[in-house]
């Protein structure tokens, strides 16, 4: 059963870069993005950093990333009530402006403040659970991989907490597996260390 999640995910994940890569070949429009994302600030914040420590700052995140998730949300993959019917109306040239005009915001300082405990316990939960394998040394995220560094904390949390129940969608089931290895306590010092980081 889990030989043939995993070869279902990895078809995803394969179907899901193609289109990336394919969408990125896309001339991008970052200003036809920006007209686009009035719609996004409500949720997202001004220039796609959110104050909200429930919702995702897009400022600064890779734009394959972004794309990613759009794609995600749109194919079903990924659910929230949201940004799921948001994204059911997106087209291919709406998630590339979208995503070309995010990742050129500047993320905006963390306004979440880590507790001391968790900021010396972080930098080893990172190396132990492979955090800085994927989302590199500085966790600045590269191409379709996300920055996490200044991400939200509640947003960071229930993502960890998603990925480790399985609820959370995981294209090619590595943080699934990176997850389940997860305590609860882990979880908490993991996304109040992450999310009080500069972002890069």
């Amino acid at each position: 059963m889990m030989l043939g999640a995993r070869a279902g995910g990895a078809a995803a994940l394969t179907a899901a870069l193609a289109f990336v890569c394919a969408a990125g070949a896309l001339a991008a429009d970052a200003e036809a993005g920006r007209k686009k994302a009035e719609v996004c600030v409500a949720c997202h914040g001004a220039n796609g950093n959110s104050t909200n420590p429930a919702i995702p700052s897009l400022a600064g995140q890779p734009e394959q990333s972004i794309t990613m998730q759009l794609f995600q949300f749109r194919e079903g993959n990924r659910k929230n009530e949201q940004m799921t019917p948001m994204a059911a109306k997106l087209s291919n040239a709406d998630m590339n402006d979208l995503a070309a005009y995010f990742s050129a915001q500047k993320a905006a300082p963390p306004s979440h403040k880590t507790a001391p405990e968790n900021a010396a316990a972080g930098p080893a939960l990172t190396q132990r659970f492979h955090c800085v394998q994927c989302h590199t040394p500085t966790l600045a995220g590269q191409q379709h991989i996300p920055r996490i560094a200044g991400q939200q904390y509640d947003y960071l949390r229930a993502q960890l907490r998603g990925f480790h129940a399985g609820t959370r969608a995981d294209m090619d089931g590595n943080m699934t597996a990176a997850a389940q290895a997860l305590s609860d306590k882990d979880v908490e010092v993991l996304a109040d260390y992450v999310s009080g980081l500069t972002a890069p």
